[in-house]
């Protein structure tokens, strides 16, 4: 089969590689679309960062480079294995990418997005979703029933996004800002549109990625190096700050900001993946008392996701800015993100 392999920063290479065989427990799944995650990106860019250095494979799969990337994917059951029931052949799927060991206090209490051995199927092994066919645990399959396998490829994202709203305990009528429209930003308006939420503000500096906030209908767009961020939420919000500040972007600018926009005693989300240590002032926040609340991934919120998807409450075709197949992924996909990444919000990949 072909598949994209990973075998270090800057070199992913299409190759053909031996299909994957199904275990007790698994389906074999055909990759219909899978999408480029920022994450991939810095695995491009930086990497190796979560893929397991040959030196260190990883400790649930084994595994370590080269591997094949990909884990926003979507596809067809192709083959059903030993001990899976509720699953058939056709039967179109989203996959929750997440490895957990099982065993850990925190998988043993329902976290297993906080296992401390997390990994995830694309990046820690088991072969990824940018290749005609992967095999995975079926227990980690969710069926999109009328939803399009391209829909299906956006469920991981909007996940991530939709994780993010639950830990900012968001009420209906609340007002919320997000720092940073790339991908998990703009998957952050469809989710607070779908909570809910009263006035929701988006800071960017990329026009392009202004126009998307826009489109997913983001009631305020603002862009910091010409906007005074601050005033311009204190009078959106009647003087008293947003109720809640999510940060998608990753940069102590935004830290700064959102300290200054989030009202006292409102809740700040972090959900950027930072790649360096983070300027904050404590004392912000312990004058205003910011509820500081971290977000990682996903838990149980693929259903919930696929279900809004399913109510027409999130559409989240406008955030697909570009299609390709899977020989093109490199010049395409990656070099297309480092040269354009301004322009884009997800790049699918046509697997199959």
């Amino acid at each position: 089969m072909k598949a994209a392999v990973y075998h270090g920063r800057g070199d992913v290479r299409v190759e053909d590689r031996p299909e994957p065989q199904l275990r007790p427990g698994t389906v074999k799944v055909q990759v219909d679309w899978c999408g480029i995650c920022g994450t991939d990106l810095h695995e491009y860019e930086e990497g190796p960062i979560f893929v397991p250095p040959a030196s260190k494979p990883h400790p649930l799969t084994g595994v370590c480079l080269p591997v094949i990337l990909g884990h926003e994917f979507a596809g067809t059951v192709s083959e059903v294995g030993a001990e899976v029931t509720g699953l058939r052949e056709g039967d179109r799927v989203a996959v929750d990418p997440i490895y957990a060991c099982g065993t850990c206090d925190e998988c043993r209490r329902g976290d297993h997005h906080l296992c401390r051995s997390l990994g995830f199927h694309g990046l820690s092994g088991g072969g990824g979703g940018f290749s005609t066919t992967t095999v995975v645990q079926a227990q980690r399959t969710y069926q999109l029933g009328n939803l399009s396998s391209e829909v299906g490829a956006m469920v991981e994202p909007l996940a991530v996004a939709f994780h993010a709203t639950r830990q900012s305990d968001l009420r209906p009528g609340d007002s919320a800002i997000v720092y940073g429209a790339g991908p998990i930003g703009q998957a952050m308006i469809c989710c607070l549109k779908a909570a809910g939420a009263g006035l929701i503000a988006m800071v960017e500096v990329a026009a392009a990625r202004q126009e998307m906030a826009r489109a997913l209908k983001a009631d305020l767009v603002l862009d910091p190096r010409r906007d005074d961020v601050e005033q311009e939420i204190l009078n959106a919000t009647d003087g008293r700050g947003a109720d809640v500040a999510f940060d998608c972007a990753g940069v102590d600018a935004a830290v700064e900001s959102a300290m200054a926009t989030v009202k006292r005693g409102g809740t700040y989300v972090m959900v950027a993946v930072w790649g360096h240590p983070a300027s904050v002032d404590m004392l912000a926040l312990v004058l205003r008392e910011i509820k500081l609340v971290g977000s990682i991934a996903y838990n149980r919120d693929f259903p919930r996701v696929i279900n809004l998807l399913k109510d027409g409450r999130i559409d989240p075709t406008p955030m697909i800015t570009k299609r390709i197949k899977l020989d093109e992924i490199v010049s395409g996909g990656f070099e297309e993100l480092l040269a354009n990444r301004d322009r884009h919000v997800k790049i699918l990949v046509r697997a199959s």
